[in-house]
């Protein structure tokens, strides 16, 4: 039987995956700001939607400011992880910038989910 949790959490991330890359994708092609930049700013914006998308309805739990300010813990691997990923297949692969973080942030899934169950479940 699958688990509820991880269940929620693959929902919650489509959703905050798709909150990021539309983001990423006004940052990038409609602003003309820097691929990094926007994968930045689409990354920080998605991950406090992902905070409350998660408390309220992943794991269930009480949000508190401790957790809020300890969630930043859970990009703490992802982020540059990510941030390596889309530079590796932007300026060393020549990929192109509108499919690389997509990509990227599908590697980082399975570490984001074991750290925010660790955080947000204490």
């Amino acid at each position: 039987m699958l688990n509820h949790e991880l269940v929620r959490f693959m929902i919650v991330g489509g959703l905050n995956t798709a909150n990021y890359y539309i983001l990423y994708l006004i940052c990038y092609n409609f602003l003309g700001w820097h691929y990094m930049v926007s994968h930045i700013i689409g990354f920080t914006i998605s991950l406090i939607l992902s905070f409350f998308l998660n408390v309220y309805f992943t794991y269930k739990v009480k949000p508190t400011l401790m957790k809020f300010l300890k969630f930043p813990l859970t990009q703490l691997v992802n982020m540059p992880v990510s941030s390596f990923f889309v530079y590796v297949f932007v300026d060393l692969l020549n990929w192109n910038g509108n499919i690389a973080p997509i990509v990227a942030v599908f590697l980082t899934v399975p570490i984001t989910f074991v750290v925010t169950s660790k955080i947000l479940k204490k």
